[in-house]
């Protein structure tokens, strides 16, 4: 306001000043009364006084002098009502100590630390993955001295990593700690979504061959492995794992129905199948109710091909079998290597002797160096490679 309203003695009016303002910051105005408040007092202080309820205006005690109404007003004292009110203002007028930006700050930290909790947890998943290493120990309770690799390399790297060893393990709020196993599997199924999408845009429009086989798993139970031959966009010709069903049976029936739900799974037309690779059962190369006969059906183009590394293996069991020599010998190979693998000494005995063996011809020159070269490797039993259902 330019002017305030005189007030008082009509010999002598008084009015509000408004440089008052400068020297009381906490000073307020009302014209509709023509009286002057105190702001932060009349907002965060219950006691009475003319500064918060009727309002002061008896503006002659209002000067320069010690005794000014406006200076005895303001206590000295810090726990005064008045300055305590004072602060509960500054606080008001400070947003960062809002309860919102305060929530907002703890959220925002708390959103920090469980991204780091999960993206630890995803590299070591990753790493373990790659390196075809068990996940879980057989206890992993905090008293146990090894958790497993998934936790003992948890702990591993917040032992170098200080953010990390602040939030992780037993720093970590119970109910975000991302390293329970529900949360190893799901990432883990992350992972193999991700593959499957790239093998899915390699292939993209592209026509393919389907090559299909099953075997028991170490729990037992039948599963279908389903891969894909394709020519990507550069002209290479590649083959892809996209697929490990699990099938209740081996009937063709169900094999041609798992097979579909994959291929509509990963968005793969069977239209443009034009091929398929099985071995020799009857329930996948028969001509009329096998697994080639019903995709055959839908896809006239996906012509049957017996699995050519099945075909030379029969095929050499059989020459091996019809000569007598070489039968005999691969009938003593097998005894040999049961007889020398049943024995931890005899098996010592045979890799000394090859290693002297190795160093002869190291030292005699018939032989070349190189990394990797002249391993001293164990024996493999007929049944490691596949080969006992043939030969016993």
């Amino acid at each position: 306001m330019d002017e305030y309203p005189l007030s008082g003695l009509e010999s002598y009016p008084r009015c509000f000043k408004a440089h008052w303002f400068k020297s009381f910051s906490w000073l307020e105005y009302s014209p509709e009364v023509d009286a002057a408040f105190c702001l932060p007092c009349y907002l965060f202080t219950r006691k009475s006084s003319p500064f918060t309820s009727g309002g002061f205006r008896n503006w002659k005690k209002v000067n320069n002098a010690k005794d000014c109404a406006f200076l005895s007003y303001v206590d000295k004292s810090l726990n005064s009502p008045h300055n305590i009110a004072i602060k509960s203002s500054k606080d008001l007028l400070n947003q960062l100590c809002h309860i919102d930006k305060v929530l907002a700050k703890q959220s925002s930290q708390k959103v920090l630390s469980n991204r780091l909790r999960l993206k630890t947890s995803i590299v070591t998943i990753r790493w373990l993955t790659f390196q075809a290493c068990a996940f879980r120990g057989h206890d992993e309770s905090h008293e146990s001295q090894n958790r497993g690799n998934f936790l003992e390399m948890l702990k591993l790297l917040a032992f170098y990593n200080k953010e990390v060893d602040a939030v992780f393990l037993e720093n970590a709020p119970q109910n975000a700690i991302y390293t329970s196993p529900s949360i190893q599997k799901e990432i883990l199924h992350v992972f193999a979504r991700k593959v499957q999408n790239k093998i899915c845009n390699e292939i993209d429009n592209a026509k393919f061959r389907l090559i299909v086989d099953e075997v028991r798993d170490e729990s037992k139970r039948e599963q279908m492995a389903l891969v894909v031959r394709f020519v990507d966009k550069h002209g290479f010709v590649k083959e892809r794992l996209i697929d490990v069903i699990h099938v209740k049976d081996t009937t063709f029936a169900t094999l041609k129905q798992e097979i579909c739900s994959a291929l509509s799974h990963h968005n793969l037309n069977i239209q443009n199948v034009r091929g398929q690779g099985y071995d020799g059962a009857s329930n996948m190369h028969g001509e009329w109710k096998g697994l080639q006969a019903l995709i055959i059906q839908e896809c006239p183009y996906g012509y049957y091909v017996h699995c050519f590394a099945h075909q030379l293996q029969l095929a050499l069991v059989a020459v091996a079998k019809e000569v007598v020599d070489a039968h005999a010998f691969f009938q003593s190979l097998s005894n040999i290597i049961k007889d020398v693998c049943s024995s931890c000494k005899r098996n010592d005995e045979l890799r000394s002797t090859y290693e002297n063996e190795i160093s002869h011809l190291l030292a005699t020159n018939q032989i070349e160096k190189g990394r990797g070269e002249n391993q001293i490797d164990t024996l493999k039993r007929s049944r490691d490679i596949g080969w006992s259902s043939h030969f016993n």
